[in-house]
Parts: structure tokens; sequence; C-alpha cells
């Protein structure tokens, strides 16, 4: 099972001496029993961020409910979250209102309040993994209150679920080798630009004034009469048009039409507003045609622009075609692009879980330098299912390798599901330096499956360097394991 360290897991300690003494309880006692729960970590923020996106037609409900959640009115802000994920389903808004109503439904308190809270972050575990709540751990934060809160009240699923999460953040392992975060799908902000006017700054950060009111309008409207409207708009060159322009694009990619892909095509090659180029790359990621993926592709090659750049990128991983993951190769595999570009092409295409994305990224393992795009390219292709275990094991053989990358080839090869306890146990005697080893014993013990405990058990008893014995029986304490006591029997008779 993949290791997840994160932020505001809860300590639950069992007041009852009986039931803090027993190891294996079944979830049905441990709800039973009093809970005191002290929560840990970074509490959730009182507050959703400011609204950036300005042009997103859910951006004043979004604001509304913000305000109320401000003044405590909890309900009406739960209502409002809920409506921006049930009339803006594509909105930049929406992955994040799963998280706030669920928050605000936290605040209103009480099991049904509770239980929908706690549906409504799995609901966004399940459909926007990488919404920014989850990503900096205010999800699962917010979970763990939830549930505590719930097997306060007696829900005996929740103190159940509690309870494993507890046990997990009760270890502490050493600091396991983990990837930077990786690269998100790109969510342009839309800030006054320079040199624009009061008036039309104020334009890009409201919805009242009578034009924006007007284009947000559009969206209701059919393809047949709102193409030719906003692509009046997009015609514009004046400093006025600016944030009409920006609101024109995202309105565009929410029809479907044969015109929607040359419109943004040539918005992202001619507008001057960088990002309204930017933003029209981005959605060119929702035309699934190939005369996208073919422009997305010049595009990526010849833009000068970073951040378009960027976006093209993005909007490549999303065409499932093998020409957009051809253009991502070859971008991957340009020697005269930044590192940083590079490495979000590396992930993207490790998402991609097709052989032949593998064996590109095996193969440009060995020609690029970059230790930081060495680690990018291991944590992609474990992400692969397709990716072997043998490639693994072979970079963390490889003396030649830094020592940290072997370590982490060695972390994201246990990670990856098809590597077998088995197959990490018969590793562990090919190798020869005690840091590496040390890794793999770590590994081991996240495998958890009777192979791998099983070698835990023989390095216990059978290895020569004692600081490894030394972490194979810390591990061995750590697993419910029946055999466990009877070898620290065993250890503690020898004279």
């Amino acid at each position: 099972m993949p290791i997840r360290l994160v932020a505001g897991l809860a300590l639950v300690s069992f007041l009852s001496p009986v039931a803090g003494a027993q190891r294996g309880v079944d979830r049905p006692a441990l709800a039973r029993e009093p809970i005191h729960v002290e929560l840990v970590g970074r509490p959730p923020d009182e507050s959703p961020p400011a609204a950036w996106q300005s042009q997103d037609p859910a951006d004043s409900l979004y604001r509304r409910a913000r305000q109320d959640l401000n003044r405590n009115d909890y309900a009406g802000a739960a209502d409002l979250f809920r409506e921006i994920r049930r009339r803006y389903p594509r909105s930049d808004h929406a992955p994040d209102a799963y998280y706030w109503e669920a928050y605000a439904r936290y605040r209103i308190g009480g099991a049904a309040a509770l239980r929908e809270a706690r549906a409504l972050l799995a609901q966004q575990r399940e459909a926007h993994p990488r919404a920014s709540t989850r990503r900096e751990g205010d999800a699962e934060s917010l979970e763990t209150r939830v549930l505590s809160e719930l097997a306060r009240l007696g829900d005996e699923d929740a103190a159940g679920r509690l309870a494993v999460i507890t046990e997990r953040s009760a270890r502490t392992p050493p600091t396991p080798p983990r990837p930077r975060t990786p690269p998100t799908p790109p969510r342009p902000p839309t800030p006054p630009t320079p040199g624009v006017g009061r008036s039309q700054a104020e334009r890009c950060a409201g919805d009242d004034d009578v034009q924006t009111m007007a284009i947000n309008a559009v969206l209701n409207m059919d393809a047949q009469r709102a193409l030719p409207i906003l692509e009046r708009v997009l015609a514009r060159r004046d400093a006025e048009s600016l944030c009409l322009r920006r609101r024109a694009v995202f309105i565009i990619s929410q029809h479907r039409h044969d015109r929607v892909e040359r419109i943004l095509l040539d918005a992202a090659r001619n507008d001057p507003d960088l990002e309204v180029r930017s933003q029209a790359v981005f959605w060119l990621s929702q035309v699934n045609t190939p005369g996208a993926v073919a422009a997305l592709q010049q595009i990526l090659a010849a833009s000068p622009d970073r951040e378009v750049q960027d976006k093209a990128i993005f909007a490549l991983s999303q065409h499932n075609s093998p020409e957009a993951r051809r253009a991502l190769h070859a971008y991957a595999g340009r020697r005269d692009a930044s590192n940083e570009l590079r490495e979000k092409a590396v992930f993207w295409i490790g998402q991609s879980n097709d052989p032949e994305s593998v064996e590109f990224l095996q193969r440009l393992y060995g020609q690029v330098e970059s230790a930081t795009l060495k680690e990018r390219i291991i944590f992609s292709i474990s992400q692969n299912s397709r990716g072997s275990s043998d490639w693994f094991a072979q970079i963390a053989r490889n003396r030649n390798e830094p020592i940290e990358l072997r370590k982490k080839a060695l972390f994201w090869m246990g990670q990856r599901s098809g590597t077998s306890g088995a197959e990490l146990a018969a590793a562990y005697d090919s190798f020869q330096d005690p840091e590496v080893k040390d890794q793999l014993i770590f590994v081991l013990s996240q495998k958890h499956d009777r192979a791998a405990v099983d070698k835990l058990f023989d390095i216990a008893r059978r290895e020569q360097d004692k600081e490894l014995r030394k972490k194979a029986i810390f591990w061995l304490t750590q697993t419910n394991d029946p055999r466990v006591a009877d070898m620290i029997a065993e250890l503690l008779g020898r004279p």
C-alpha cells in the first residue's frame, strides 16, 4: 500500500486503559469506547481565497458564498457552494467548492450535516484529486475533524476509520523519498494588466459592468448564435476590450461546435495579450480533433512564451492520441528546453499508461544529466502500471548513480501495485551498500504481505550489520504478526 504522509492527522487516545492496550480490537469495540481527539497540523483556513478568475461565470456565486462564510452564515454558504457545483461543474471554482461546502456543513454540526460533509470530501477525492484544497492537505485535515466529530456522536464506522488513520499516523518512519509536487493543470489567474485604465481594471475584477453582464449572458445562448458574437469580441484589439476577450475565450470553450477549434487557434496565435493566448491554448485541451493536436504541437515547438508552452504541454496531455504523446516525447527530449517544462512533460507522459511511453522514459533517463529530471522520470514510470520492477532494481544497483536516486528508485519500486513482497525480498541480498539496504528494509515494511514480513524476520536474525538488524526489528514491531513476540523472547534469551 503506498505510504501517504499528510498534515492534520488526528492523535486518538482511548480513555479505557484496556482499549488503549489492545492493538487488534475490532472496529465496533473502538466505536463504543469514549474517544478524545487532539487535532494536530495545520487547521483548515477560516475562509476560501479571494476570487481570481474573473471571467468564470461562477465568480459571482463564489464571492457571495465567501461573504456568507466570513459572516458565519454556514447554511447560506453551503447552499451557494452547492449551486456552484450544480450549475457550473466546469468552473475553476467547482473542484474546491466540494471542500468549502463540506467545511460549512462541518461548522453547522450535527450527525446529518457531518455525514454530508464526509460524503462531499469523498466525492472531491474521486472527481478532483488535484484540487488545491487536496494538494495542500486541507481536505484530509478536514476529513479527520469530521470523522472525530462523528465518532464522538457514536458513529461506529467513523470511529473505525479514525482508528485506522491513527494507527498509521502513530508510526514514526524515516522520511521516505518523495517526488516534488506534481505539476497541476494550469489555471491562469487574471490580474489587472499594467497600462490598463482604472475603469478597465475594475471591469476585470467585477461582474456588474453592463458589457460584462452581456458577455456572461452569451454563455446561455446556443453555439449558432453565441459564436459570431464572441468572434467579433475577439477581433477587437483596443485596450478596453481586454477583459472582454479573456471572458470570451472561456465562454467559447464551453460550446461544442466545429468552429470552436478555429476560433481558439486564431486567438492562441494572434491575440496581442499573453493571457488570452495562454487561455486559448489551455482550452484547446477540450477540443478533441486532429487539427487541435497539430496546432498545439506547432505552438509548443514555436511559441517564445513560456506560459503558452506550459499550457500547450497540459493541453496535449489531455488528448489521448499517438500524435499528442509523440509531441510530448519530442519536447521532453529537447536539450534546449527548460528543465522545469521538461519535467512537466515527463509527468504527463507517465500518466498515459501505454508501453511506448514507458520505453521512451526509460531511454530518456539514460540521456539526461539533471538529477531533478531523473527523479521525475523515476516517479512518472512508477505511476504507469506497464513499468517493470526490474528497471527500478537496476537503477538502485547502479553505483554510478547518486545514492538518493538509487533510494528513490527502490521506494517507488515498492509503491508500485505490480511489485510483490517476494520480488523485494529476493532483491535484498543483491545489494551491498548499507544505506541502500536500509532503504529496502523500510520499503519491505510498507508492503504488508507474507513474503515481505518473512524477509524482515530473516534480516532480523541473520543480517551481519547490527544497525540493519535493529531497523528490521523495529519495523517488525509495527506489524501484528504473532511471531514477533516469539522473536523478541528469543533475542532476550540469548546470552
